[in-house]
């Protein structure tokens, strides 16, 4: 795939949106602690990561927790072992995968999504764990506040709880005679609530009709897909989450290929699949900095000192292939403000 960038023009609706977005999203930007940083560990550190997707899924994010521990010094092999532990995309390992790293005693373990921060967090509770683009932390009671975490979780935050509207707009301005939204969403994530209650009220102020479709295991895919031919819907969106719609993404594109239906999704992997569109942080920027908070915790730090940080930027990409194949000319607003085109 080839892809170019577009400048950034001012004018328009979304721009103005967007630039109200972008100051929202540049919450925190963490500078080192001032105490507990010592100079680099003389043995190899031992870290585990601890993942609910499948790893071909995530190949890319992995590979960007490694390059930020390489630019911290540390290189696989030699000053640093990882414990690579996979649930693959089944909720009942996770408990399973997070004991058998509890019981390693490993210097600190990398959760990459929420419900194996959750569980991690519960099997062991006095190792360090790091998020990695984690919904809404606090709301979640998993630390005390972004600025003072508290406990033994630190790391890195998203910010999906506050896109539903955003993505919306977008998916409106893209497609604005649908009169019917169709919106996939896990039903197991607490964030996915506030989602759908932001998505009602937009629709509701512009007289649309909204179709919400639970998916919590593969074979619901095809049963929403059903449901969203008999809704009428024109459009869909799904909804930003961590784990179990990331590693169903791939099957919903295919069932949104099939079904002519324009999408958008809150993280770019799926635009990199097929998508039509995304509006997101970057899950590779929170696996980056990842090793941030691993090399402040292996020189002394403790994750209660760690201030979380929130993302500072939000990205949109289209896939100009899919809006082709789906026969839609796409606003010069919106093609104004875009990150990326996938081609």
């Amino acid at each position: 795939m080839r892809r170019r960038g577009f400048i950034t023009l001012v004018g328009g609706t979304i721009l103005r949106w967007r630039l109200a977005t972008t100051f929202f999203a540049g919450v925190l930007s963490v500078t080192p602690p001032a105490t507990g940083y010592s100079e680099e560990p003389k043995k190899p550190i031992h870290i585990g990561v601890i993942s609910f997707a499948e790893p071909g899924l995530r190949t890319h994010l992995d590979q960007s927790l490694i390059q930020g521990l390489r630019e911290k010094g540390y290189v696989e092999g030699g000053n640093l072992i990882i414990e690579w532990r996979y649930a693959d995309g089944d909720r009942g390992r996770v408990p399973q995968v997070a004991k058998d790293l509890a019981g390693m005693k490993l210097d600190a373990i990398v959760a990459t999504c929420t419900p194996t921060t959750r569980v991690m967090a519960a099997a062991a509770p006095k190792t360090p764990i790091i998020m990695a683009g984690v919904s809404d932390p606090v709301g979640q009671g998993l630390i005390a506040s972004y600025r003072n975490p508290g406990g033994n979780i630190t790391g890195t935050a998203s910010q999906f709880e506050d896109l539903a509207a955003k993505m919306f707009q977008l998916l409106h301005e893209t497609v604005p005679n649908a009169g019917s939204i169709a919106v996939l969403f896990n039903p197991s994530n607490p964030v996915h609530k506030v989602f759908l209650r932001d998505i009602e009220a937009a629709t509701q102020r512009l007289g649309l009709k909204l179709a919400t479709f639970p998916i919590s295991h593969p074979d619901h895919i095809d049963t929403a897909f059903d449901g969203i031919r008999s809704a009428g819907a024109n459009a869909v969106m799904v909804l930003p989450d961590d784990s179990y719609l990331f590693n169903l993404r791939r099957r919903i594109i295919e069932k949104l290929a099939g079904a002519k239906l324009p999408s958008i999704f809150g993280l770019r992997e799926a635009v990199e699949d097929g998508g039509l569109m995304s509006y997101g942080e970057s899950l590779s920027r929170s696996h980056f900095r990842a090793a941030y908070f691993v090399d402040h915790i292996v020189r002394g730090t403790t994750p209660a000192d760690l201030p979380v940080e929130q993302p500072t930027k939000f990205e949109l990409v289209i896939n100009l292939k899919t809006a082709k194949a789906l026969g839609l000319t796409l606003p010069s607003g919106l093609l104004s403000i875009v990150d990326e085109v996938i081609e």
